[in-house]
C-alpha cells in the first residue's frame, strides 16, 4: 500500500499564493504519473494538473499561466505551485499517484487539504 499525504492548503485573499505539497510512502515500487484534483461544493472532482515521470504536463485551463507543478523523484514528492489565486479555485484539492506494481498498475488518493480563496 502506497499512502499519500498532502499539506500546505489554507485560506488566502485572492491574487495570494499557496504551495501544496503531497509525500507518497509505503509499498512503492515506480511511480508514474503524479497528479493534483480539485473539488468545489456540489461540483464533480477535475484535474488540475498532472506530471509525469519524465516531465511532460498538462494543466486545466483553468490554471494556465497560474499555477505550477513539478515532483522530487527521489523523495517521491508532488508540488503545486498556486499564484494569483482566485475565489473560483477554492475547493479541496486532491493529490492522486499511480504505481507501476509488477501486478499491474495501482492509483492512489490523499486524503484531500482546504483551499479557500476569499475575494
Amino acid at each position: 500500500q502506497v499512502q499519500l499525504v498532502e499539506s500546505g492548503g489554507g485560506s488566502v485573499q485572492a491574487g495570494g499564493s499557496l504551495r501544496l505539497s503531497c509525500a507518497a510512502s509505503g509499498s512503492i515500487f515506480r511511480l508514474n504519473a503524479m497528479a493534483w484534483y480539485r473539488q468545489a461544493p456540489g461540483k464533480q472532482r477535475d484535474l488540475v494538473a498532472l506530471l509525469t515521470r519524465d516531465g511532460k504536463t498538462t494543466y486545466a485551463n483553468s490554471v494556465k499561466g497560474r499555477f505550477t507543478i513539478s515532483r522530487d523523484n527521489a523523495e517521491n514528492t508532488v508540488y503545486l505551485q498556486m499564484n494569483s489565486l482566485k475565489p473560483e479555485d477554492t475547493a479541496v484539492y486532491y493529490c492522486k499517484a499511480d504505481d507501476l506494481h509488477p501486478g499491474g498498475p495501482r492509483r492512489y488518493w490523499g486524503q484531500g487539504t482546504q483551499v479557500t480563496v476569499s475575494s
